[in-house]
């Protein structure tokens, strides 16, 4: 549990921007992708890959978990992405596209090649209906330390735009793309953050929607503005009382008399030693933010 990463807010920022970039060292985000696939037109690609070449390496970035997204193996610019972002050396990077088991091991394969540092970790973006039909035997892939997978992240504008569905206020249309990778993440301990929520000046609608990804078992969220970051934060943190009854579990659970007791009452809730588990991962989540603010 101590090495868990609060992965709450996962801002994207556009790799051709400079300020941007300079900027994402001062955003409270847990998270920041570094993009040079969506954000990112087609004539600037270039640019923007030294760019955010540069500043990974520069640094500066604190606490911050640092992800370059590249562009897919099948473009023009994706195999320069990786071997550049392999040398860079973040934290992670973001594979776009991922449809099999395949993709993960040879991109693998291909930053080790490069030269990847051993803490250099791979990200997949689930953006296509052939990844969530996959989405078991892609995240299997962790089982093996070589893959480097650590994390999925929705692409729920992707799925939208491939599958013809229709986004709107509570996502019916995603909720089944969503809880399969869900559960394909926690199978494989790997961690899932959600997919953008595109009108940013509807906070309402936001903390809604990071509400709905919290409850379905999210780690976080993708943002596109900054704006985005206080309330992804909250919503994705553990509430003072949630913290402090998860320690309570704990420190009932571990009395030598309830050493062998399945099931116990406290405060008034029939808690069983499931949740007792679940109640050391919200603290030391708790601890994580505490420990990176």
């Amino acid at each position: 549990m101590s090495s868990l990463r609060p992965r709450r807010s996962v801002l994207y920022m556009p790799g051709s921007n400079a300020r941007a970039l300079e900027k994402a060292k001062s955003i409270a985000a847990d998270a920041l992708i570094l993009d040079l696939e969506d954000a990112v037109a087609p004539d600037a690609k270039e640019m923007a890959r030294d760019q955010v070449v540069a500043a990974v390496k520069a640094g500066g970035f604190g606490r911050r978990e640092v992800v370059i997204r590249v562009n897919g193996s099948a473009t023009p610019w994706g195999a320069a992405d990786l071997a550049a972002a392999a040398h860079a050396g973040p934290d992670a990077i973001l594979v776009p596209k991922v449809s099999s088991p395949g993709d993960i091991m040879m991109t693998a394969k291909a930053i080790r090649d490069a030269g990847a540092p051993d803490h250099t970790r791979l990200w997949a973006m689930m953006e296509t209906p052939v990844a969530i039909l996959n989405a078991d035997s892609i995240v299997r892939t962790a089982l093996d330390p070589a893959s480097r997978l650590a994390v999925l992240v929705m692409g729920t504008n992707d799925i939208a735009k491939e599958t013809r569905a229709r986004l709107t206020p509570g996502r019916p249309s995603m909720l089944a793309y969503l809880s399969i990778c869900v559960a394909a993440a926690r199978a494989h301990d790997v961690e899932i953050v959600d997919g953008v929520y595109n009108d940013f000046s509807n906070e309402a609608g936001f903390r809604a929607e990071c509400e709905q990804g919290r409850d379905l078992g999210m780690d976080g969220k993708t943002l596109i503005h900054p704006n985005q970051v206080a309330i992804c934060n909250e919503v994705f943190a553990p509430a003072v009382a949630e913290i402090s009854f998860a320690r309570k579990i704990i420190e009932v659970f571990d009395l030598p008399e309830n050493a062998t007791k399945g099931a116990l009452q406290i405060d008034g809730k029939m808690v069983e030693r499931l949740h007792a588990d679940m109640a050391r991962r919200t603290v030391a989540i708790a601890e994580a933010i505490a420990t990176n603010a």
